[in-house]
């Protein structure tokens, strides 16, 4: 797809769209002005489309005058979770239909009686084998008997099959059976959505790439769906540019593409939001960020290392006992079922517990007034005070404290026999630690420490939330950016075009041939160049970069390396070797400087630069008295405490204020303790010193 940007030149707009379990945002940005403007609704669960109109029309663009579309989303992700995906079948190599069941052979909860193993989501009689066979280096051994495929093909109509799934043996080296097999298919039974294992990942492991292809297959249908319902009703809004879709690995992509590959959106929308920690850090000069991002439903954390995002080959879905492996390039996130809906209920034995279950946006927490009754995180701090009845969503939707009170008494603080406001702060104190294990995930189990970083909080609850988060894990400062209630959505206009690519490739390191590797590596990006300049402009500024999956010699796992591109333009093997023993060092705490060291894998990253909204300066600080006071409960501090509200757009640069402090904005309340101390920068951001004394 080519765009012709001389006949858009008329479309100004460019509109974000990120739509979570609770809220869906929206965020436009005029190229003309540099404006950014806002508008945030509850998500409508049963036509998601519903809810992303609405916070369209809530910014105020008009579809008709925007020239990019980008949009984030959780349904790949949610399909993958609810096991509500298509009836999916996967075709394989004779020989090798239970490796989607064996997997690894590995018991990662060794001590527990009661382990289960993964499901797959392919049952074993929708699984099918196809005599064909490919060595390790892509050679034919046995032909791929056609004959014998299509009599397959009528017994998948006759199933009713909606979506397959094709997985061939080392087809990452050589594809032709897997292409072949899809063009019979598409050609008898058309109607059916088709996916290739080497169109998804080239990487070899049989295992992972099954369960890769297997999802990528399971969910295709439900979200080829959903784009295109948003399609069509943006082309009956006269929209007339062009629809990205957030990849997991913080870039974007055509829809068209989306719709093959879905599970390059699997965490599309949290990536964006980690694409704006870094964004944020840039700005202010900081070299390492812990992105925390707190919604409605969920709370997720990512990495900002040494002014890069940090990046994983592949995540567990489900979790690491009992989760299914998906092979793709992405952001190293990891999330918890904690936001600002979880439900909170007494479990046997007489504790609390917090999610994951989540009142979601119908009927949503019993503050709401929707029908909700079961007590939330969001109930908990309306009672102790730390959010305003009358001015939530700038007071456009009343909440209910007597409601929430209800549910708290009746489900909560009866039960256990405990006082209301008890029962408050131990929601709120569970929900932190809860969250601080999603940071720890990111950072001390990949060898960093959470104390030599500052956190970057948003979502609707991240401000509420992130000074307890950050106690927890004695982090030292905090830093809430701009309408961080519409951050992720704000990440997808300073994300770029990105194409990633992966290729197999074995070979110590004493033995690269740089004339090898140069070809491989040119062969990925002459193609994925062409991809990104295609989408918007063929003057598109475009950045490559390069790593590779490494390990030493007789291990079985790898360790992907960052690798700048002047190692390979002098021929430094040696300094590919010193990196990746670096990189070891901090990954596990050791490394072996005199053991050989090989390449598993040869990653490319090709970014097209996009323009990107330039944040306006505050200005300086004047004498502000716009604050109210009311009550709010800080257990730890003795109770009942008055406490300072500001509107944070009264605020300025230079401004320093100290807590307890609520400091209230359109979509987000961010609270101060005592002994914390607020400075606002030169951007409005909000720089937060955890447990400062003056």
């Amino acid at each position: 797809m080519t765009i012709n940007t001389r006949a858009l030149s008329h479309l100004t707009n460019r509109v974000a769209t990120d739509v979570g379990g609770t809220f869906t945002d929206v965020v436009t940005f005029d190229e003309i002005t540099g404006d950014c403007f806002y508008g945030k609704t509850l998500t409508t669960p049963n036509n998601l489309v519903d809810g992303i109109v609405h916070g369209v029309k809530k910014a105020g663009p008009s579809l008709n005058k925007t020239k990019i579309f980008l949009h984030g989303t959780t349904v790949a992700i949610n399909t993958l979770l609810e096991r509500k995906g298509a009836k999916t079948a996967l075709i394989t190599t004779r020989g090798f239909k239970d490796i989607y069941e064996i997997g690894r052979i590995n018991r990662p909860d060794a001590y527990n009686l009661f382990f289960t193993k993964h499901e797959p989501l392919i049952q074993r009689s929708w699984r099918y084998e196809i005599t064909e066979r490919l060595n390790a280096q892509g050679e034919i051994v046995v032909n791929l008997d056609e004959i014998e495929l299509r009599q397959l093909i009528n017994h998948l109509k006759h199933e009713g099959i909606e979506s397959v799934a094709i997985l061939f043996l080392h087809s990452y080296a050589n594809p032709s059976h897997e292409l072949r097999a899809k063009e019979i298919i598409q050609e008898c039974y058309p109607e059916i959505f088709v996916t290739c294992s080497h169109e998804i990942s080239k990487e070899y492991r049989e295992f992972e790439r099954t369960s890769t292809v297997a999802a990528n297959a399971y969910i295709g249908p439900k979200v080829n769906n959903y784009l295109k319902q948003i399609n069509h009703r943006l082309s009956s809004e006269s929209f007339e540019g062009t629809f990205f879709i957030i990849q997991s690995s913080g870039g974007l992509y055509d829809v068209d593409r989306a719709q093959r590959d879905c599970i390059q959106m699997l965490e599309s929308g949290p990536a964006a939001g980690v694409i704006g920690a870094k964004s944020v850090c840039e700005r202010l000069g900081l070299k390492n960020a812990i992105a925390f991002d707190m919604g409605g439903t969920t709370a997720k954390a990512g990495v900002v290392h040494n002014g890069e995002v940090v990046m994983a080959g592949n995540i567990m879905v489900g979790g690491y006992t009992n989760g299914l492996p998906i092979q793709i390039p992405l952001i190293d996130i990891q999330e918890v079922g904690t936001g600002g809906g979880s439900i909170a209920r007494v479990v046997p034995g007489g504790g609390i517990r917090v999610g994951p279950q989540s009142a979601g946006a119908s009927p949503g927490p019993a503050c709401y007034d929707l029908g909700g009754d079961e007590p939330t995180v969001t109930d908990a701090n309306l009672i102790i005070g730390r959010l305003s009845a009358d001015h939530f969503l700038g007071g456009e939707m009343k909440l209910r404290t007597d409601l929430a009170t209800k549910a708290l008494q009746d489900k909560v603080a009866t039960p256990l026999g405990i006082d209301l406001l008890d029962a408050a702060e131990g929601i709120l104190r569970i929900a932190a630690s809860t969250m601080s294990h999603v940071v720890t995930r990111v950072t001390t189990e990949r060898g960093l420490d959470a104390g030599d970083f500052i956190m970057v909080a948003y979502g609707g609850a991240g401000p509420l939330h992130a000074s307890l988060v950050a106690r927890e894990l004695r982090i030292p400062k905090v830093i809430i950016p701009p309408s961080p209630g519409h951050f992720s959505a704000y990440g997808m206009l300073v994300a770029d075009l990105r194409k990633d690519s992966t290729r197999t490739w074995f070979k110590p390191v004493a033995q690269i041939n740089f004339s090898e590797i140069e070809e491989l590596y040119s062969e990925m990006e002459i193609e994925a160049v062409e991809l990104v300049k295609n989408h918007v402009d063929p003057n598109i500024p475009i950045v490559i970069k390069r790593g590779a999956d490494m390990r030493y010699v007789g291990q079985e796992h790898s360790v992907t390396v960052e690798l700048p591109l002047e190692l390979f333009a002098n021929h430094d093997a040696n300094g590919i070797k010193t990196i990746f023993d670096q990189t070891h060092l901090q990954r596990y705490a050791f490394n072996s400087i005199n053991s050989p060291a090989e390449i598993v894998n040869l990653q490319s990253s090709v970014i097209g630069l996009l323009p990107k909204p330039i944040i306006k300066k505050l200005e300086q600080k004047s004498q502000t008295n716009n604050k109210e006071t009311r009550k709010v409960f800080f257990q730890q501090y003795g109770g009942f405490i008055d406490t300072d509200v500001y509107q944070r757009g009264d605020l300025r640069h230079g401004h320093e204020l100290y807590g307890p402090l609520l400091i209230e904005e359109y979509a987000s309340t961010t609270v101060l303790f005592p002994g914390d101390r607020l400075e606002v920068s030169e951007y409005g951001d909000l720089i937060i010193t955890i447990g400062y004394h003056q």
